[in-house]
């Protein structure tokens, strides 16, 4: 498995924005509709990555940790489900509703949003303040499949708490890294 860091967006950039099918609910939904009061995390994450599979039940207790504090979570699948039909909207479903994930699940069909963010892995992270301005974009902490390193979320934490309390993030962020964007050819 070849390992793929993110690209690590300007701090600063706007969220592009976009509507996108969300697998849970059968419906389009927009970044407006989605977005926090206080934040909005954006995670581009699949199915098939044993670097997402080893991460999903740690998102979900961030979701449900921070979703009551006025953060938004979404979470998009860009990849090619011709070649990788675990990704598949179908199955995104299934696997959403196996983790319990107490955010929506977008499928990216055109891969333009994944383009528009600069996504280069899964998972691949992004925080955007209450403006939709990037504040975070890395790693969500320092485990890793195999590693033994537990998953903690300590990065993104410290993040969202410091945009909470209104205090500076620090620049100093660590990319996320895990299996490559599935591009369609």
């Amino acid at each position: 498995m070849a390992l793929t860091p993110s690209n690590m967006l300007p701090l600063g950039t706007k969220a592009p924005d976009f509507m996108l099918y969300d697998t849970i609910s059968e419906e389009n939904v927009f970044l407006n509709q989605e977005k926090g009061k206080k934040g909005t995390v954006i995670m581009f994450i699949c199915n098939h990555c044993p670097f997402v599979k080893h991460v999903n039940q740690g998102l979900v207790q961030l979701a449900n940790d921070y979703k009551r504090k006025g953060i938004g979570f979404i979470a998009i699948s860009s990849n090619d489900v011709e070649n990788y039909p675990d990704d598949a909207p179908d199955l995104m479903k299934k696997n959403a509703k196996k983790e319990k994930f107490p955010f929506v699940y977008l499928y990216d069909e055109s891969q333009n949003v994944a383009r528009a963010y600069k996504a280069a892995c899964t998972p691949d992270f992004y925080i955007f303040d209450d403006k939709l301005s990037l504040v975070y974009r890395g790693q969500l902490d320092d485990s890793r499949p195999n590693n033994g390193v537990p998953i903690t979320g300590k990065d993104m934490r410290e993040a969202l708490d410091a945009l909470l309390k209104g205090e500076e993030i620090t620049a100093d962020q660590k990319p996320s890294i895990g299996c490559g964007i599935k591009w369609i050819s």
